[in-house]
């Protein structure tokens, strides 16, 4: 992987190639993989490998995934990983002209609308994952009053605690540490509202 840093997007042509509702599937799914071929990415996006790797190309063009060493002894095989262990994107990088505002708002209605459709199937498989990881779920709201510098530091204590959890569980999984493991996805919202 080329970095191992968050990428932050500050520019409409990667947030457009990204904002497309496969790509943003593919570059997940690269993300949870960390590596994988058009092949693997299709048989979990239900898409023809063909089509995968249009998609995967655009995504290379804009520096979100590169080509990985392959995994395979199938020199035919293309292998992709993602350029940096996760992106970032800022509304303050893209509010300066109305065409990137509208490029940001709707990057950001389909990566909550994916997030969302994530949750649904998790609640509708739920019965699936057994007592433990029923009781470990958490779903709430909590509603606070902050200044806007609060939420921030609020939204950056946050982060670093998930990066604190995300690099442990790496470690532990490197050192054999797999029995029980799952992805978990964690979907946080911080935003004003009046009543």
């Amino acid at each position: 992987m080329a970095s191992k840093e968050n990428r932050r997007i500050t520019d409409v042509g990667t947030l457009k190639a990204l904002a497309h509702p496969l790509r943003m599937k593919l570059y997940r799914a690269l993300i949870v993989a960390r590596a994988a071929t058009a092949s693997q990415l299709g048989e979990q996006v239900d898409e023809a490998p063909s089509l995968v790797s249009y998609h995967l190309r655009k995504l290379a063009e804009h520096g979100l995934i590169e080509e990985a060493e392959a995994r395979s002894g199938d020199g035919r095989e293309r292998w992709w990983q993602p350029a940096s262990d996760g992106i970032s994107i800022h509304d303050e990088d893209f509010r300066d002209a109305p065409e990137r505002a509208a490029a940001h708002t709707a990057a950001a209605r389909l990566f909550f609308e994916q997030r969302n459709e994530m949750y649904r199937r998790f609640l509708d498989e739920r019965g699936h994952w057994g007592a433990g990881w029923n009781d470990a779920v958490h779903d709430s709201e909590t509603l606070v009053k902050l200044t806007a510098p609060e939420l921030a530091q609020l939204n950056k204590d946050m982060q670093d605690l998930l990066k604190k959890y995300d690099e442990q569980g790496r470690a532990r999984e490197a050192a054999g540490d797999t029995q029980g493991r799952e992805h978990v996805a964690l979907h946080v919202y911080g935003f004003p509202f009046r009543p």
